[in-house]
């Protein structure tokens, strides 16, 4: 029987998905300035679990308060006061309404916390990130202890997850942040067992799935999101996450997320035009632009080398897109992002018929003639429009977190005004205690 966006996918832990649809992580920085979990987490994620979507992927779940995507992270450290574990506990059931799973998404930002959290940023080497305006420090080398310090904060944040209530865990390994660093050889330049080989590069990543497994338990899913390459030259490659792709089938982890990128390379966001060091660019064939998902290819190439569960996200649009990926055995969960922050019940829509595509805004939300937004050299203007779509869909959830509406009618421009205010702010009421 060919496979549809509407089936049951049982995981190898046992537990059942009630349809191929999931919810990708997106940034949400509703967090008070302790970090913790607010009524608008329960808000956001209630609306999110009555539109039909069989699984949601939080934001960042942070696992070190030092060490954050943004000042508005949830962050989960030993010990989590009765005030904390409560919000936690409301957060997670808001997400299972209807059926729905609820996985928490559990990150180190690494080098790339920004500086209005850490102008000390913690990584494998001291090797900075390159970006325009000083938004980043330089990092500290992380030591041995700290390192098994990390894998234990991992271990905490999975079970104290799994005891408030979430359905699940996803190790994010991907996208630049720490555990991403070490994989990259271009960034760990290290020569003790965290660095050289492609195996002690992958140790962090490995230990900490053992770590997270010990501590929830055979029954209960955990995921890893695995770049299936950086897209920059010396980093990690597409041939380095297959071989790290076999490992994580032996751990038995019950899906694996395919992405791509850094914010050296932002690929996860479909913005190949943007890459902050065009010489260690590394170009993206004319058929994979062509395709509806954006990491579908490398997909293909891991499904060839594993057996666990595949989930793509990034692109998707049709139903017919959707369907034809699954059919191809390439995944086996959708994953779908920006089309839940303008239409947060989009997924309860495509599973009855009564639509076959998502909305997708992104070639609108440019500022400036299409030739100069698309084709300008100047970075200002490809990093306004990178960086001010990503602004705008952040403020529809913070909208839909109120109990408001996506503003289909914001700007471009204005939104990347408001987004980097927002920060500026939350920056400021950020309680730095530690």
């Amino acid at each position: 029987m060919t496979v549809t966006i509407s089936e049951e996918l049982k995981l190898p832990c046992g537990v059942v998905l009630k349809n191929r649809l999931a919810k990708g992580a997106m940034t949400e920085g509703l967090g008070d300035p302790e970090n913790k979990a607010t009524p608008s987490h329960a808000t956001l994620y209630t609306r999110w679990a009555t539109g039909g979507t069989g699984m949601l992927l939080t934001g960042n779940i942070q696992v070190d308060r030092r060490y954050m995507e943004r000042p508005g992270n949830v962050a989960i450290e030993s010990p989590q006061s009765p005030e904390a574990l409560s919000a936690l506990r409301a957060f997670a059931e808001a997400g299972k309404k209807d059926g729905t799973h609820i996985w928490a998404q559990l990150s180190h930002a690494g080098r790339q916390t920004p500086a209005l959290v850490n102008e000390t940023p913690a990584g494998p080497s001291e090797i900075p990130l390159i970006m325009p305006g000083g938004q980043f420090g330089k990092p500290r080398k992380l030591s041995n202890e700290d390192i098994l310090d990390v894998i234990q904060r991992f271990a905490f944040a999975a079970k104290t997850c799994k005891e408030v209530g979430f359905t699940g865990v996803q190790v994010h390994g991907a996208h630049g942040y720490l555990i991403s660093e070490f994989l990259s050889p271009d960034v760990n330049n290290r020569t003790d067992e965290w660095g050289g080989s492609l195996a002690n590069r992958a140790r962090l990543l490995l230990e900490t799935v053992r770590a997270v497994r010990a501590a929830v338990g055979p029954e209960f899913p955990v995921s890893v999101k695995l770049n299936s390459a950086d897209f920059q030259k010396g980093g990690f490659s597409h041939e380095d996450s297959l071989q790290v792709a076999k490992w994580l089938n032996d751990e038995k982890i019950d899906l694996l997320e395919v992405s791509g990128g850094t914010y050296e390379a932002p690929r996860m966001g479909g913005m190949d035009d943007l890459n902050i060091n065009p010489d260690r660019k590394e170009t993206r064939s004319e058929s994979t632009i062509a395709r509806e998902a954006y990491f579908l290819e490398y997909a293909r190439d891991i499904r060839a080398v594993t057996t666990m569960p595949l989930m793509v996200t990034g692109g998707f649009r049709t139903v017919e897109g959707m369907n034809a990926a699954l059919a191809s055995g390439q995944t086996d969960v959708i994953g779908v992002g920006r089309p839940l922050c303008v239409d947060p019940a989009i997924s309860e829509k495509l599973l009855s018929g009564e639509v076959t595509q998502a909305p997708a805004f992104e070639q609108t939300l440019r500022i400036g003639p299409g030739w100069l937004s698309a084709k300008s050299p100047f970075m200002l203007i490809k990093g306004l429009n990178g960086w001010g779509q990503q602004g705008w869909f952040c403020l529809q959830i913070i909208l839909m977190s109120k109990g408001k509406n996506p503003d289909l009618k914001l700007g471009v421009f204005k939104a990347f005004r408001l987004y980097q205010g927002n920060e500026k702010k939350a920056s400021q009421q950020l309680n730095r205690s530690w």
